[in-house]
């Protein structure tokens, strides 16, 4: 794993400021931005201590084409993509919320339910469901951007009360995120899939919203596969998924949730190349394209080069 991607620490020309997200490095240029996709891998809003080869490559890739597949519903950030973890784009100003949305009780979702509670972010669930049953309609699930630490559910209701974002804002944004999930449905389910759950998050510039950061990600998503779907719910089976809660899954079975005074478990060999292969197929079976592994040699060196030959043409 010595050519994984865990950080980067470049001066690209023109630089103004840096920031390192649980995930990705990202570097302000003027009124543009450069996310460069680690190879790092977060649960629980903690940062795993081992990187996973290949993540990198695979999210930004994966959020290249449905952003590239989603511009005629919403204006996105994207400007193109010159190295295979690299991104660069417009710079908008976040809106510190994101917007969850939901067509089936899974995750988070199914462990709030599965604890009582019949109300998320103020939407209200039917009784009744088991895990992984379709709601009625997907519901939107708002969460508070936070800086560190935990995201926190909070209500349209909640954020219009503290301003965080106007009223008009807040409703544009959830008919692009609508709009969206319909969309990564109907190209999921192209490929034999069922789009669960995910998330969208949006910026501003010079008043008009944009769709920034990744969609449709093993990160930012989950999806179970369609065939035999139904089966599996009417016998009570598990879904088999493609997204990273088989890894939450290892970390609660090995005695970890993010909670105050739990430590990480270490991550052995086997376990580490058992994610790369599943991001990979992932990768595969969302987009219906096969995967290039890039090139790994001197590839600190391979991201510098490409992004700044890139610079210099805007």
């Amino acid at each position: 794993m010595s050519n994984s991607i865990f950080e980067t620490n470049y001066s690209f020309p023109g630089q103004t400021a840096f920031y390192r997200g649980k995930v990705r490095d990202v570097y302000s240029i003027g009124d543009l931005l450069v996310m460069i996709a680690s190879d790092r891998i977060s649960a629980f809003d903690h940062i795993l201590p081992r990187p996973i080869l290949h993540k990198g490559q695979v999210l930004n890739q994966t959020a290249v084409h449905f952003l590239e597949a989603t511009r005629d519903i919403v204006p996105n950030w994207l400007l193109a993509s010159p190295d295979p973890v690299a991104a660069v784009g417009i710079r908008c100003e976040p809106v510190r919320v994101e917007m969850v949305i939901r067509g089936y009780l899974s995750g988070h979702a199914w462990r709030e339910y599965k604890a009582g509670k019949r109300v998320l972010c103020g939407v209200a669930m039917p009784d009744g469901l088991r895990e992984s049953d379709p709601f009625p309609a997907p519901i939107i699930t708002p969460a508070t951007k936070a800086e560190e630490g935990h995201d926190e559910d909070i209500s349209r209701e909640e954020i219009l009360r503290q301003g965080i974002v106007s009223e008009e804002d807040y409703l544009q944004m959830e008919a692009y995120t609508r709009a969206l999930f319909q969309r990564g449905t109907e190209m999921a389910a192209s490929h034999g899939l069922i789009l669960v759950d995910t998330k969208y998050e949006f910026g501003k510039k010079d008043g008009k919203i944009y769709l920034i950061d990744e969609i449709h990600t093993p990160d930012s998503s989950r999806y179970f596969y369609a065939d035999g779907f139904d089966e599996r719910q009417a016998s009570g089976e598990r879904q088999q998924q493609l997204s990273k809660e088989f890894v939450r899954e290892w970390l609660m079975a090995n005695g970890f949730q993010g909670f105050d005074n739990q430590e990480m478990p270490a991550m052995p060999d086997a376990f580490v190349e058992e994610v790369s292969a599943r991001y990979i197929a992932l990768y595969e079976r969302v987009t219906g394209q096969n995967f290039v592994k890039a090139d790994l040699t001197n590839v600190q060196q391979r991201i510098q080069d490409n992004v700044c030959r890139f610079l210099e043409t805007v």
